[in-house]
């Protein structure tokens, strides 16, 4: 089985040049609006004030607290980082459509399951408080392209889908915007799947799929207005592709 690439149609190195500047980092920052979908098809609501979410901020920044604390705790800005990144990486992977969005996502902790959306809401929002900035990048893929063997069920109900939406995060390091992929826990790898076992904190990892577009880089202020789409085709599809992977893993 091949292994993905960081592009359908570009090499990684090439994939990389693709990567804005940090003086289109800093542009992105004050005027991104994240207007396209997201992981799952997720679809983006009329825009709301942040005092219409419904949660209670103290109790989400307590856990918040918590969690980077434990997760750093000694730990240099360069440890902390790549700690922060194996943690989320390695809780596994599953589509979990309750917590696709910015009210639920910080349930991935208690759930212990969760996709590409919830891992990087909550990796963006533990590396901000490391002081660090952080986008969000979109890529469309289509999951009946994932170089995966799906068992026949599997393919039939990816083949339904329409095109899908990758979250991931781009991350200003030493005034580098770098990929940082979280998506996949090391289990995967068995599969053929790319996942980042030895990120370094630095470089590019490796995207979790092989995108049919191009990818867009928006605000993570924007994810407030975000709403997951749960539409028969694809409920159906998350709730096979869910008990593949547990009986791959032998839950």
């Amino acid at each position: 089985m091949r292994s993905f690439a960081c592009s359908g149609s570009l090499s990684k190195d090439e994939c990389a040049d693709q990567t804005p500047s940090i003086t289109s980092l800093e542009l992105l920052f004050i005027e991104a609006r994240l207007t396209i979908p997201c992981d799952n098809r997720f679809k983006i609501a009329a825009p709301i004030n942040r005092e219409q979410v419904e949660m209670e901020p103290s109790l989400m920044t307590g856990i918040l607290d918590e969690k980077l604390h434990e997760w750093t705790e000694g730990k240099n800005a360069l440890e902390a980082r790549i700690n922060i990144f194996n943690k989320i990486r390695d809780i596994p992977y599953a589509i979990i459509t309750e917590i696709n969005d910015y009210e639920r996502y910080i349930d991935i902790l208690k759930i212990g399951k969760g996709s590409c959306s919830p891992k990087h809401l909550l990796l963006c929002e533990l590396y901000q408080r490391l002081g660090m900035s952080v986008l969000f990048a979109v890529y469309p893929f289509r999951w009946d392209e994932v170089e995966i063997d799906y068992p026949p069920e599997l393919i039939k109900l990816a083949q339904a889908l329409p095109t899908s939406h990758h979250l991931a995060c781009m991350v200003d390091i030493n005034g580098e915007l770098v990929l940082v992929d979280a998506t996949l826990d090391p289990a995967l790898k068995e599969m053929g799947l790319p996942v980042n076992e030895e990120w370094d904190g630095i470089s590019n990892t490796q995207l979790a799929i092989i995108p049919c577009g191009e990818v867009q880089i928006h605000h993570p202020s924007e994810a407030i207005s975000m709403t997951a789409q749960r539409d028969e085709e694809s409920l159906a599809f998350y709730g096979e592709l869910n008990r593949w992977l547990d009986a791959f893993r032998g839950i």
